[in-house]
Parts: C-alpha cells; sequence; structure tokens
C-alpha cells in the first residue's frame, strides 16, 4: 500500500497538499491525520463525498510500502510502517535535520506546500474541478495571510492566480477562512492579552504570552495574528499548556528573530517568520525560562547608527552665505549640510529651505538664519529606528550623528534603504580572510595588520581597495595594494613609519602618503606602502582633472570609475575580512560586465572610456549596455582630455597581454580617433602586433632597449617597456612624417620614445631600398647600421617580404658583428694625420670585408695602403 498524509492538528495547508499530491500520485491514498482543525472538519463535512480523503482506521493492517509526508517533516509512525517503507517528504520550509537512511525530501522556501504541488499540476496539465481549486486556494491563502505574510513568494501569488483561472471560488475559500473565533478561542485571546507581557531582548521587542488550558482549543495559530497586530512587536511568542505539553507558535516580522532557528533547540521547526514546536513533561515557567535564555542567544542586537553612518562629511560654517551654500550643494548633489562651529552642530541646513530663501532673493543672507534646529540627531549607540524616528517627524533625508557635544557623522535615507533591502548573502569575512591569508606573503600581512593597528589606536579605519580586491574574488590577485584610511593617511603614515623603518614622502594636497621601507625586508613585502586619505572628487569641468576633498570610505568607493573597482576589504580589529560592496561590484564580478556607477562617469573623466575597454579586454567581460551608450555620447570630450593624460592610458594598454584586442574595441566604438585623428587600426594591424609579441619574445635574453626606457627597470619590466614602445611604434607605422609630427606633440610623447617612433618613420622608408632583387652586404650594412636594433626589430615585422626579412636578419646575425681587423693606431703608423679620411678608410676596409673582396688581416692591410697612397696623391694632384 501507499499512502499520503501529513501532520497532527492539520491546517488547509497540510489538507490542500494531500489533496494535491493525491492527484499527482493517483497510486497513492490520501490518508487525514487523527486530529484536524475546527475549519477542516467542518470542510470535510460538508464536502467529504466529494473529496477522495480516507480516515486512518480504514487502512486496516495493511503493510505501507511508500509514504509521502506533505507540510511536515515529523516522521510519526502509522501501523503498516517499518524499515521496508520508502518515505519521501515535501514540504515549503528548508530541511531542519538529517534524513532517516532511505528518505528522500524536496522542497523550496515558497509562502505554502500547496504551491510546490500546484506548480506540478500545472506543469502536467491536469485539470482541476471547482472544488478542488477552492481547497487548493485555501491552502495557499491559510498559510499566506491572503498572500499578506512577509514569507510570501511571487510562485505563491502565480499559483493563486493559476487557481482562480480554473474556477476557485472566493466565496467558499471567504467562509472557511475568515472564521468568527469559537467561545473557546475567545476565551484563551482574552487570557493570552492578559497575561502578555513585552521584553525587550538584545534590543528588540518580542511579546510573550502564556497559558495553561483545561482542554484542546483548536487553531490557537489564528490567535498569535491577534496578538501581533494589538501589540506590534518584533515577535511573538505564544505558549499553550494543556495535559502534560507545551505548544508553542511564533511569529517574526523581522529578519533578526529567526523563530524556526529558537524553536528548533526546542524539538520543533518552521522557517524564519513563522514556526512551532510541541515540548512533552515540562512545565510552562520551565518552557518560558528556557524560551527566554534561547532568545538571549539567537536574537540579533540591532544595527546601531554607528555601523552605518558616513564620517568625515562635508561641513558648513553658520556664517556662509546662502548663495555659497547653494553653489555646493549643486557641487556635490547634495540635499542638505550639516551646519557646525568648531565641533557642535549647530543645525541641518535643507535644500528646500535653500531654495526658498533664494526665490525671496535672500541669497546673502548667512545660512544660520534657516537652519533646521532642536533634537534632530542621534547617537553613534543608537538603534537605527531612532534615525528613521528623526527622519519621518522632522521631515529630513539627513539626520546628523553627535556623540559627546561634537559632530561625528551622518545617516542618509540611502544608508537607511541599503540596511533594509533584502539580502540572503551570509558573512563573507572568513572567506575574505582565508582568501588574503593564501594570497599575501605572510611577511605583507604582518605589516598590514601592524598598520592596521596603529590605525584603530588612531581611531582610523584601514582598508584595502580596488584592483586587489577584484582580482582577489577573480581568483588571479596581484600584490599591487592601494591602502585606504579614513581619517588622516599623512599622519597615520608618519605614525607608522618609525615602528617599521621607513621614512614619509607625502603629498598634502591629495592627502597621499608612501612609506619607503629601509634594510632588510621579510620575503614578499615591497619597498614601499602607499596610503590614501578616504576622499571624495569634483570636477569643475569635464575631462580636467578634479578637485579632491577628505572624505568617508563610502565616497571614496563612490568615486572610482567602475563598480568592479569600487569593492574595499577592511582590515580593523573588528571587521576584518569584511567585503564593502555598496555600487554591486560583486554581482557585475560574476555576470562579467564592465559598468560605471553614473551617467556622468564619462563626461567628468573621458579616460575612462579607454579604461573601461582595457578591463574589457582583460578580465574578458562585457561592457554593458547603457555604459556602452554612455561612451558613444561622450566620445567627442576625448578631443578636450590633456595629451599626458592620453598617453598614459594608451601606454597601459600597451603595456596589456594582447594590446590589439584593445585596439580593435577603441576602433570599434569609434574612440581611436578621437585620440589622434590619424590612428586606424585593421585586422592586418592586429596579425603584426601578434607576430611582434611571438618574435620579441623569441629574441635574446642578453637584449637590453637601448635608453630608450626609464632607467631602474627590473629585466622584465624593461623588457615589457620595450615591448609597449614596439606596439606603439607598430600603430603609427602608416602615418607620414606630419601625422606622425603631429601625434607625438599631441600626446606630449616623450623625447626618447619621440625619437624611436621617428627612427621607425625613417627606417620603413628605406623597405624599398631593400627590396632591390640584388644587394651588396655593405649597401645592406649601411643602411641599417645608423638604426638602432629596436627599430630594425619593429621593420622585420612591418614588412611583409620575405627577401627584406633575410636581408634583416642577415644584418644582425653575421654582418653587424664584423669588423676590420686594422683601427686608427694602424693608420697612424702609416703617417696617415688622424681626421675623417679615418673614418672613410676603414669603412671601405669594412666594406670590402663584407663583400668578400678581402678575407685576411694581410689583405687588409694591403687594401689599407692602397687606400693611403690613393689619398695622398689625390692630395698631390
Amino acid at each position: 500500500m501507499k499512502v499520503i498524509t501529513s501532520h497532527e492538528r492539520a491546517d488547509m495547508d497540510a489538507l490542500a497538499s494531500i489533496y494535491a499530491a493525491a492527484l499527482l500520485y493517483p497510486e497513492h491514498q490520501p490518508v487525514l491525520p487523527l486530529k484536524l482543525n475546527r475549519n477542516l472538519r467542518d470542510f470535510i463535512a460538508l464536502y467529504k463525498d466529494e473529496l477522495p480523503f480516507r480516515e486512518r482506521q480504514e487502512l486496516g493492517r495493511r503493510r505501507i510500502e511508500e509514504l509521502i509526508l506533505v507540510d511536515t517533516q515529523a516522521i510519526a509512525p502509522l501501523r503498516g510502517m517499518g524499515p521496508h517503507t520508502r518515505i519521501h517528504i515535501i514540504d515549503h520550509h528548508p530541511l531542519e535535520s538529517p534524513l532517516p537512511k532511505g528518505a528522500t525530501f524536496e522542497g523550496e522556501p515558497l509562502g505554502a506546500t500547496t504551491t510546490l504541488l500546484v506548480e506540478k499540476i500545472r506543469q502536467r496539465g491536469l485539470k482541476l474541478p471547482k472544488l478542488g481549486a477552492s481547497l487548493l486556494l485555501l491552502g495557499i491563502y491559510e498559510d499566506t495571510g491572503s498572500l499578506s505574510y512577509t514569507g510570501t513568494t511571487a510562485r505563491d501569488v502565480e499559483a493563486a492566480a493559476w487557481l482562480l483561472r480554473q474556477g476557485a471560488d472566493l466565496s467558499l475559500v471567504g467562509r472557511f477562512l475568515h472564521r468568527p473565533l469559537s467561545p473557546a478561542q475567545q476565551e484563551a485571546l482574552s487570557r493570552l492579552i492578559a497575561q502578555s507581557t513585552i521584553q525587550t531582548i538584545q534590543g528588540r521587542s518580542i511579546c510573550l504570552a502564556a497559558i495553561e488550558l483545561a482542554e484542546y482549543v483548536d487553531e490557537l495559530s489564528s490567535l498569535i495574528h491577534q496578538l501581533m497586530d494589538i501589540y506590534e512587536p518584533e515577535a511573538c511568542f505564544m505558549l499553550a499548556r494543556c495535559g502534560g505539553s507545551v505548544q508553542i507558535i511564533a511569529r517574526s516580522s523581522t529578519e533578526a528573530i529567526d523563530v524556526a532557528e529558537v524553536l528548533r533547540e526546542l524539538g520543533g521547526g518552521g522557517h524564519a517568520k513563522a514556526a512551532a514546536a510541541l515540548v512533552e513533561n515540562r512545565s510552562l515557567a520551565e518552557v518560558r525560562e528556557r524560551l527566554l535564555q534561547l532568545l538571549e542567544e539567537k536574537v540579533h542586537p540591532p544595527v546601531r547608527v554607528r555601523e552605518i553612518m558616513s564620517t568625515n562629511v562635508h561641513t558648513l560654517p553658520p556664517s556662509m552665505s546662502i548663495r555659497e551654500a547653494a553653489q555646493l550643494m549643486r557641487r556635490y548633489g547634495h540635499e542638505g549640510f550639516p551646519v557646525v562651529e568648531g565641533s557642535q552642530l549647530v543645525g541641518m541646513l535643507t535644500r528646500s529651505d535653500v531654495d526658498r530663501a533664494l526665490h525671496h532673493r535672500l541669497g546673502e543672507m548667512p545660512i544660520r538664519n534657516i537652519l533646521y534646529t532642536g533634537p534632530v540627531y542621534v547617537r553613534p549607540n543608537d538603534p537605527v529606528d531612532e534615525v528613521q524616528r528623526v527622519m519621518i517627524e522632522h521631515g529630513l533625508g539627513q539626520v546628523p550623528v553627535v556623540e559627546d557635544g561634537r559632530f561625528v557623522g551622518i545617516v542618509t535615507r540611502t544608508d537607511l534603504i541599503k540596511l533594509w533591502t533584502p539580502s540572503a548573502k551570509p558573512s563573507r569575512a572568513e572567506e575574505i580572510r582565508r582568501l588574503l591569508e593564501e594570497a599575501l606573503p605572510e611577511g605583507l600581512r604582518q605589516l598590514l595588520l601592524q598598520a592596521r593597528d596603529v590605525a584603530n589606536e588612531m581611531g582610523y579605519s584601514l582598508y584595502i581597495v580596488g584592483g586587489f580586491v577584484r582580482d582577489l574574488l577573480l581568483g588571479s590577485p596581484t600584490l599591487d595594494l592601494d591602502l585606504v584610511v579614513e581619517g588622516d593617511a599623512i599622519r597615520l603614515a608618519h605614525r607608522l613609519a618609525p615602528q617599521i623603518g621607513g621614512r614619509v614622502r607625502s603629498h598634502a594636497r591629495f592627502g597621499t602618503a608612501k612609506i619607503i621601507l629601509e634594510g632588510e625586508r621579510p620575503p614578499g613585502v615591497p619597498p614601499s606602502l602607499d596610503f590614501v586619505t578616504a576622499r571624495t572628487e569634483f570636477y569643475e569641468r569635464p575631462s580636467v582633472l578634479p578637485q579632491v576633498e577628505r572624505s568617508s570610505i563610502k565616497q571614496d568607493l563612490y568615486r572610482r570609475d567602475f563598480t568592479i573597482n569600487t569593492l574595499a576589504i577592511c582590515l580593523d580589529r573588528n571587521r576584518y575580512g569584511e567585503l564593502l560592496d555598496y555600487y554591486g561590484g560583486e554581482r557585475d564580478l560574476r555576470e562579467r560586465r564592465i559598468r560605471v556607477l553614473h551617467n556622468l562617469s564619462f563626461v567628468e573623466d573621458p579616460t575612462r572610456i579607454l579604461r573601461a575597454v582595457r578591463f574589457e579586454q582583460r578580465l574578458g567581460f562585457t561592457i554593458e549596455e547603457r555604459t556602452a551608450r554612455l561612451i558613444e555620447d561622450a566620445l567627442d570630450l576625448l578631443d578636450h582630455v590633456t595629451g599626458e593624460r592620453l598617453r598614459h592610458e594608451l601606454y597601459l594598454i600597451l603595456r596589456e597581454a594582447e594590446p590589439e584586442r584593445c585596439l580593435q574595441r577603441l576602433a570599434q566604438l569609434g574612440a581611436l580617433e578621437h585620440i589622434h585623428p590619424s590612428l586606424r587600426f585593421t585586422s592586418e594591424t592586429a596579425q603584426r602586433f601578434a607576430r611582434l609579441r611571438e618574435r620579441f619574445h623569441a629574441w635574446p635574453a642578453e637584449w637590453q632597449p637601448n635608453g630608450t626606457h626609464p632607467v631602474g627597470l627590473s629585466e622584465d619590466d624593461a623588457r615589457a617597456s620595450a615591448l609597449s614602445l614596439c606596439y606603439l611604434a607598430l600603430l603609427t607605422s602608416q602615418m607620414d612624417a606630419e601625422e606622425l609630427a603631429s601625434f607625438i606633440s599631441r600626446l606630449r610623447i616623450a623625447g626618447d620614445d619621440a625619437r624611436f617612433l621617428r627612427e621607425v618613420g625613417r627606417l620603413r622608408e628605406a623597405l624599398g631600398q631593400l627590396r632591390a632583387t640584388v644587394m651588396l652586404p655593405s649597401a645592406i650594412y649601411r643602411l641599417l647600421h645608423p638604426f638602432s636594433r629596436e627599430a630594425r626589430f619593429v621593420l622585420s615585422v612591418l614588412t611583409d617580404s620575405e627577401l627584406v626579412r633575410q636581408r634583416l636578419e642577415l644584418y644582425e646575425r653575421e654582418l653587424a658583428r664584423v669588423e676590420p681587423h686594422i683601427d686608427g693606431h694602424y693608420l697612424r703608423s702609416l703617417g696617415v694625420p688622424p681626421g675623417p679620411i679615418y673614418g672613410e678608410i676603414l669603412s671601405r676596409v669594412r666594406d670590402a670585408l663584407l663583400d668578400g673582396q678581402v678575407r685576411t688581416p694581410e689583405e687588409e692591410e694591403a687594401l689599407a695602403k692602397r687606400l693611403v697612397e690613393a689619398a695622398h696623391k689625390g692630395e698631390r694632384g
């Protein structure tokens, strides 16, 4: 025999789930639990003949081969069950404990189990009678509070809508769903209200109501909603003792109180917002005491103001004019400013008050005359609910934070919205700490923790931000650390430097400091650490460098180019490993897309167009649609960017592993021509880039750039720098002399690099001579010798002529190494006075050696003597 059943004291969701499962598994018998709630008994009594349910006593002693349990995970024994019985559980709560051997489970977090089964009925195209559709709708409505409970999902609503289309009768649903309380329920509710107490646990309001019952009362769960409506607590626990057991029913309206987690300790279960338990052989007082202990352990304290407030906030002095304040509001886009005198909060200035004052032509009046004053602040240790109260009572979008009479920060409406936006993501701190330990050499990690300790002692916070965090989460971390101080980075550096044996270089305008480490360093520790004060930026006009002001970490991250670069890791002692993701950067990493933070991003800094492409191609991401449209709209602004900034971004692109991909994408977007009108990039150029890279890496390791790059680079950096310059020469090789001069001028290309580009241009003009059918080795030598090895290398990639490549290789392999045996000393011994004639004679001898006209030192000397004699004759003649 195969059976479907549910839990005792079954509710409408349980009954509807049994009915739905019977439609899906027609070979199973739908069996009613022994104890049913009152509305279920009335429903079955009225419609028994139209429903397939069987009473348990009708089963007899037959062997149960399969058992399907719906809307419960508690496996109560049935007559006929044994070790042979296969058990399958279907429930809308997460699995609460390991299953017995051989048992299976299916379920998802939905408002009702009925929803899960209705979806299967719909997928199979099963037809429902009107009564059946109404029963299933009753099951969903009862467990979701007619789709109003917080646990209700979109799938519950969709299932209910489908049932209505199948003919579910709302009048029938209403008769059995909204029934008046029975006399026993009314009496129990009255006693529950009288016995209710409001407990404040971990800063949360919790209603506790406990009563003794002489006999069982149906549908006690409906009474807890009455208590929630009366007292409006964050959670309610209702305890009712009858006979030898205590029934606990719990509801919660906040993520901070997971009632299922609490009642699981008492043998119960459910989900975060609704749960129940049955405790046997304990007194009401004992259960209540144990419940209070569990609440102290399990309830999460409220978020405090200090956890979400911003520090280093821009404030205004009370003497500032209203007109000046209005300009600052437009500059920063703020709806208001705290007004501070010394360290004391004077009041809040709102945009609406400023607009009204300007309307009345009061622009020169000091802002102290229009401030919002009074108790319009919160303290750092206040719960965030206090912020909400102040905002509502005073109509403010920003609430200042005051500690010991001093202004210390601000909380905005956006801070609250982000805090209260549901998030299914658990804390990542432990995972992030592990990733840091794996990525950072131990010496460097200890150095960062030492810097963290000093920062915390000074009242500052320290963060790793940007590219390191991005690459860490992508699984390819680098050691390029960007350290941001929520405080004064220069003061921190001066405090830390003596402790770690370093000296400080700082830049006061930008709030940056570099600690240069002296002496022997542990393995993996870089020669310096860079610290930056958290700051915000304001662009006076498009395409120019911004003005910088000290700010909070949140505002510091907002000034960055793309969301994937706004991630930060806090190093503070009490927040070590906390991942800050204010702007959806981690989601964009998962979805592999490049996205700007706001619509004016490329207007403020058009070079971000080049960076967007560089990150897109390096990471294999895609520039998302909105960002691509913003790039298209801002292309013309590249024309106004300084040459130095364009050159910097172009050089970074040329240092990428495959720069041709970036350049092809820039050409596709139409950006290359805005760097310079003569820049072109074709598929043929891309092939040459790949060919150049392949040949470059095959060059002898002893090759070094000949003075075209900064000194002090490592060998690898020097070769990478030389390679990037060769790429640039390829990129500009199609320009004529005038175009190249314009390009060099526009991008302010440095002297040595500019000389190299011109050199490649001149050598390219010699390609025609190198293609000559017949060419003596000496002619090849004279043509190529004046040029650098790098220029000759670029030419070998530029040419499509196999003959030219052979002659270039001949020069590098043989001709460049040929030197005459004789030298100036020998010529002097022949009585030749020093002068230009030395070079002419030695050059003629080298030509003869190259062309095979002389082969031995004796033949060189004989030729030199003939040339000297010819020169003397010429002079006498």
